[in-house]
């Protein structure tokens, strides 16, 4: 067994008093959304945008380059920002300022690789989806740096900053988007968008006052890749299953099935972008938690994961009341088949939402294998369900399959959940770290 390291921990010895604790838990709650929500409506307008400038092949392009971009940012959060949330989440600010400096260069090597690779395959490809491919390669670092900011102001606390940071990003957006419509090429959109982050990926290194050390990357793998490599795997496990659904249910339905069930889920897609905001802030707030008061983890974990359950429930049962009329105002033809998913997605998120409070309880106290086991078995229920219930009976039978392997999955982050802090409770003074 180690000891606990000493980098990283809060020097705190007295807890602040309890309402102007909670007040400053619901203000990073609060800009934890405020900045989803930035992030989510920048990403529909340049996808609505690009879409009406180029036509549904050439915008089937660019979603190449957004989809390959989303991989990557996975690989990168994994090895970067994923531990940085874990164990530099309200520490002393020399710590975190050297715990950013490294996890950014790190950010920033992944975007290197990540963008000779694309820069390479581009340069092979030719046309258009090879300019696409290289203008991505030679932007990639921007944009998973920017992105790298954002984790780094929430493991700080100061969500305010990310906001802020994400608000820029939209800001040089737009005389972006404009001159590349003028011009009417996919490599013109993907520089736009790529050339706006790395801005808001400059102004980032101003916030913050650090400047990335890409030379620390290697010293931050080592140190902590008990961490890393798994939470590695477990994001990319995440993004993939969603793919292999995607590309299974084409080609056992069709490609009308795709777009039902992309359509139910956009329906949910307000109450998604919540989720996603409030992931950007349970992980810090579960390691503060853990910190100052470890006894309270579970219930923080439990009301966490079934606030979001709850959220999602009502959710969809007021979808249910949308009027027909108003429903195929939103998404036209596709509300008919859309519209008959909408109980089993919303199930899905449900127990989705319920096994987020688990994950971050696990990542919170460092169980990094727990956490990669729960992860893998889910996203293999994930495929499993969604293309078994397709088989068996149609575009119905993939979302119930899905709602069907999401509360499971969600059975399975818990019972690890619970197992993790009984050993965490047997051994407080160690960090649950794995070979």
């Amino acid at each position: 067994m180690t000891p606990m390291r000493t980098e990283g921990e809060n020097p705190r010895t007295t807890a602040p008093p309890a309402g102007s604790a909670k007040r400053a838990l619901v203000g990073r709650l609060s800009w934890g959304l405020a900045d989803q929500a930035a992030s989510s409506i920048s990403n529909f307008a340049v996808g609505i945008y690009v879409a009406r400038s180029l036509g549904v092949t050439a915008f089937g392009v660019f979603s190449l380059a957004w989809v390959t971009y989303g991989v990557v940012l996975n690989v990168s959060r994994g090895l970067a920002t994923d531990p940085l949330v874990v164990r530099f989440s309200g520490v002393s600010d020399a710590s975190w300022r050297g715990a950013v400096a490294r996890s950014s260069g790190t950010a920033l090597g992944v975007g290197a690789a990540g963008g000779a690779a694309c820069l390479m395959v581009g340069l092979a490809l030719g046309g258009r989806v090879g300019s696409a491919f290289a203008c991505l390669g030679v932007l990639l670092p921007g944009l998973l740096l920017q992105d790298a900011w954002r984790f780094a102001f929430f493991a700080a606390g100061t969500g305010r900053k990310a906001f802020v940071n994400d608000l820029v990003w939209g800001v040089a957006l737009v005389p972006g988007m404009v001159v590349a419509a003028r011009v009417g090429s996919v490599a013109a959109f993907v520089l736009a968008w790529g050339a706006s982050a790395a801005v808001a990926a400059a102004y980032g290194c101003f916030q913050s006052g650090i400047r990335p050390r890409l030379t620390g990357a290697r010293e931050w793998l080592r140190e902590h890749r008990d961490l890393g490599h798994r939470y590695l795997v477990e994001n990319v496990s995440l993004s993939g299953a969603s793919q292999l659904r995607a590309y299974g249910l084409g080609a056992i339905i069709g490609v009308g099935a795709v777009g039902a069930v992309r359509g139910a889920e956009l329906l949910l897609g307000p109450f998604l972008a919540v989720l996603m905001g409030l992931s950007l802030v349970t992980v810090p707030e579960a390691a503060r938690v853990l910190r100052r008061a470890p006894h309270r983890l579970g219930t923080f974990c439990l009301l966490l994961g079934g606030g979001q359950a709850v959220g999602a429930l009502l959710w969809g049962g007021a979808l249910l009341l949308v009027p027909d009329r108003l429903g195929e105002f939103v998404l036209g033809g596709v509300w008919h088949s859309s519209s008959q998913l909408i109980v089993p997605v919303a199930l899905g998120v449900a127990g989705a939402g319920l096994g987020t409070g688990a994950a971050a309880g696990l990542r919170a106290l460092g169980a990094a294998r727990r956490s990669l086991r729960s992860q893998l078995f889910a996203s293999a229920c994930y495929v499993g369900g969604g293309l078994g219930g397709a088989a068996v009976a149609g575009t119905v039978g993939s979302a119930w399959g899905v709602a069907t392997a999401t509360v499971s999955g969600s059975a399975v982050w818990w019972l690890h959940l619970r197992s993790a802090l009984h050993e965490h409770h047997q051994d407080p003074i160690r960090e649950v770290r794995t070979p």
